[in-house]
């Protein structure tokens, strides 16, 4: 099947001059209202230039990170109204919603040293309080519970190969593909 594998933010090249903003500098940066809408404005770039025009295509889109991810980082983190950072997603993006999401959930400790050894070094996200990381975990896993048709949590303190398995066997159950 045709599909394409993007990111946010990023995914398109507007997005990505975004990305560069968001993952650099000190942690204090921005505010999360400040965050929430750089982010909204990368996913505008992201849904128009790349993700409608692969739909229209009739591509499938594997893409890391969307909505839920501004709900928890700077909703849930950070403190933006969730109702704001819906609305500003309703506006940018309409109806579009993935059909599956898949969240990848191990404790906040090991997340972190994870994202420092894949990195080589820590974005400014990275760089924020363990509470701070902490209320984002439990912010995706709050979505996980309010939307447990799209969303399913999937253990990642496993190895590589058994999060492999788990991830197929969830498209497999969900979307009735076999990959």
């Amino acid at each position: 099947m045709p599909a394409i594998a993007t990111r946010e933010p990023g995914g398109a090249p507007a997005a990505e001059l975004i990305r560069e903003l968001l993952l650099k500098g000190e942690p204090g940066r921005w505010d999360g209202v400040s965050e929430a809408l750089l982010m909204v404005a990368a996913r505008r770039a992201h849904v128009t230039e790349t993700i409608r025009p692969a739909l229209a295509r009739g591509d499938w889109i594997i893409c890391d990170r969307f909505a839920d991810s501004t709900t928890a980082y700077q909703g849930h983190g950070a403190g933006v109204p969730l109702k704001t950072l819906a609305d500003l997603h309703k506006l940018i993006a309409d109806d579009l919603t993935p059909d599956l999401t898949l969240l990848l959930d191990l404790p906040v400790e090991d997340g972190l040293a994870r994202a420092h050894a894949r990195h080589g070094g820590e974005t400014r996200f990275e760089q924020k309080d363990v509470h701070f990381h902490k209320r984002v975990r439990r912010g995706f896993l709050t979505i996980v519970k309010e939307e447990p048709n799209r969303c399913v949590v999937i253990d990642a303190s496993r190895s590589i190969d058994d999060v492999h398995r788990a991830v197929l066997s969830v498209i497999k159950d969900r979307l009735g593909v076999t990959l």
